[in-house]
């Protein structure tokens, strides 16, 4: 039996129906199962539609149950009805010491997303429903009445698009946020405590450029992204 009790349907959700993000778990891409590779809506099979559905797991086990339940549906011949089982990352090139390293981000931490089909009436078939219940670190689908609810369209394809984008080129994490005139503080360095502005941003180095006040002059240096913080 599954080790997480069932949740409470409408449990951190937003208004439009989807589980919130969150940017601060991340993932080595080395481990990042297979199944979590994007892909579009799979069409209809044997006379049924699949649509996008939230399953909520157990925090850090997310691309265990993903690689547990495509195994299940595997062996138990159910590709009819789920399809993708997936698990939403970014890619992010994170730099140190001028050394760079890739890693997956999960963009929904606690949520496995599963493209299933439903019964007419919107429930879950019982093989289906008794294949997921009983995967380790599995809670409940986001929903009501026993019933899923299928993720608006544009939902779906703003997350697909997001996944896709970041699996073709890896984003510097930190780097986002900064553009130039923003005040900052250099916190590690030979000009630690120097206060400045940016003038231009290297996302491609992990660098960028400040101006900073040297002996009452304006003077440009280029540091890693990590040596500087909002003022």
């Amino acid at each position: 039996m599954s080790d997480v009790a069932p949740m409470d349907h409408n449990h951190e959700m937003g208004d439009d129906g989807a589980p919130p993000p969150e940017t601060d778990t991340a993932a080595s891409a080395e481990t990042a199962p297979e199944a979590a590779a994007p892909a579009r809506s799979k069409p209809a099979t044997g006379g049924r539609s699949m649509q996008w559905y939230v399953l909520r797991v157990a925090s850090n086990c997310e691309d265990r149950v993903c690689e547990a339940l495509t195994r299940k549906v595997k062996i138990e011949h159910l590709d009819d009805r789920i399809g993708r089982i997936l698990v939403p990352t970014q890619r992010e090139k994170r730099m140190r010491g001028g050394v760079a390293r890739v890693f997956d981000r999960k963009l929904y931490p606690g949520y496995v997303f599963v493209e299933m089909a439903t019964e007419e009436d919107g429930s879950i078939p019982e093989d289906v429903w008794f294949l997921v219940r009983e995967t380790m670190s599995v809670g409940d689908f986001i929903g009501s009445d026993g019933k899923p609810t299928a993720m608006k369209p544009h939902d779906v394809e703003k997350m697909l698009a997001v996944v896709e984008k970041s699996a073709e080129q890896p984003t510097l994490a930190g780097m986002a946020g900064m553009k130039k005139g923003d005040a900052i503080k250099v916190k590690e360095g030979p000009f630690e405590n120097f206060e400045g502005e940016i003038d231009e941003v290297f996302p491609d180095k992990g660098q960028v450029r400040v101006i900073v006040t040297i002996f009452g002059r304006a003077t440009p240096i280029e540091l890693e992204y990590w040596q500087i913080e909002q003022a």
